[in-house]
């Protein structure tokens, strides 16, 4: 009788790849290899090797130099890798080219992101939304999905099967696209109806890079149980919870986080979930001041804020993690300049971030630091948003608070 035995699925293996150009020199480029392996693991996905390579820009054709292709496979091929990873968005023809040379499957941040999100995502709006920009991505690229037709096109009569092919398929999709708008189209306008139903509570949005720790935040100010993961992209869907301070109640909404590079298709397809933005009186910006890179972080988010709405907002800075926070005090003789890494948190606070005084407070949601004084920071700037809105409540709150 055969003996059967059972072993776990091995992790899949990848390498990474990435440019170093005049726009993003070497350090700006480790660390956004951090984040693709990071985004990697989310995925399930292991990074066991990583490949630069300095170039004034990308190679329109391979995306790297035919040499470094050539190292690339010669890894790959040796240690039996089946999945290269590009730190940026690939065209079809680059997509092409480079699976027919390394043999292997190829994916760039956008598809390793839109996988990601297709993982996560729970609700029928996300799902739909998901959807809707993998479809988006794919659009473009539907010449890559039909290499295999090449070797036909050179018979006679043969050219006709493929190019009716890729029509037919680019039919479907457009189709599929259309489809998807309509049923958003259709959940935004019920999200509507319920937005309405809320009434003219104050509402309040937990907005950040990814990983910052949102969720987390919005467990301990809401008592709910919101998922929170030490993962990217760890909540897709807007989550919405009626929060109570001293008497004072108010909605606050969790969103999706951004990211650097942040494909363009999921920036429409999910400025829908956003809508909580947009329609938020006051913006609390979670930022994880323990990363070497928050500042450049703050730039991503305000940006991605910009293109969803183009109104000012009152907003808050929460800097989360100062537990995390550490750094090497430089030598009396080091000369360098000051940098994140050797820069104590106090000595932060006396830059750029003196100047915000009540609009940035400093805490650790996982160790619950400092949490007290945000919430006396959140009744104070919600109850002013609530008695410009009810003035006639004014003399209540006079009243509560001299009690």
């Amino acid at each position: 009788m055969k003996e059967f035995i059972i072993t776990e699925a091995q992790t899949e293996k990848a390498v990474l790849v990435g440019l170093i150009t005049p726009e993003q020199n070497e350090q700006k480029v480790k660390e956004y290899l951090d984040e693709l392996a990071f985004l990697a693991d989310t995925a399930g996905v292991e990074a066991v090797k990583r490949f630069t390579q300095r170039m004034e820009k990308p190679n329109s054709v391979t995306f790297v130099g035919m040499g470094k292709l050539a190292e690339i496979k010669e890894y790959v091929v040796e240690n039996e890798i089946g999945l290269v990873i590009f730190d940026d968005e690939l065209s079809a023809k680059q997509l092409r080219n480079i699976e027919k040379e390394l043999d292997v499957k190829i994916l760039d941040r956008t598809n390793l992101i839109l996988d990601i999100f297709a993982r996560r995502a729970q609700t029928a709006h996300a799902k739909t939304q998901v959807e809707l920009a993998q479809y988006r991505y794919m659009l473009p690229r539907l010449t890559r999905l039909w290499t295999h037709l090449e070797r036909q096109r050179g018979g006679v009569g043969m050219r006709g099967p493929g190019e009716t092919q890729l029509e037919t398929d680019r039919r479907i999709i457009l189709d599929k696209i259309s489809r998807l708008k309509r049923e958003l189209v259709e959940i935004d306008r019920q999200k509507s109806v319920q937005r309405k139903n809320r009434g003219k509570m104050v509402r309040v949005a937990l907005v950040g890079y990814t990983n910052v720790g949102k969720s987390t935040l919005m467990n301990l100010l809401s008592k709910s149980e919101v998922f929170a993961e030490n993962k990217l992209f760890a909540t897709l869907d807007t989550t919405v919870r009626k929060v109570i301070i001293d008497n004072l109640p108010f909605l606050l909404s969790d969103t999706v986080g951004f990211i650097r590079k942040l494909p363009t298709e999921l920036v429409e397809s999910f400025k829908s979930t956003l809508d909580e933005v947009r329609e938020a009186d006051l913006l609390l910006h979670v930022v994880d001041i323990s990363h070497p890179s928050f500042e450049e972080q703050i730039e991503v988010v305000n940006r991605t804020l910009a293109e969803i709405d183009d109104t000012e907002k009152p907003m808050i800075l929460l800097f989360n993690k100062v537990d995390a926070f550490s750094f090497v005090p430089k030598e009396e003789d080091d000369l360098t300049p000051r940098t994140r890494e050797n820069i104590s948190l106090e000595e932060l606070k006396s830059t750029w971030m003196n100047k915000l005084g009540d609009d940035c407070i400093f805490l650790s949601a996982k160790e619950k630091i400092n949490i007290d004084a945000l919430k006396s920071l959140l009744y104070e700037r919600v109850k002013r948003i609530h008695v410009s809105r009810f003035p006639y409540n004014d003399f209540l709150f006079q009243k509560y608070d001299d009690l």
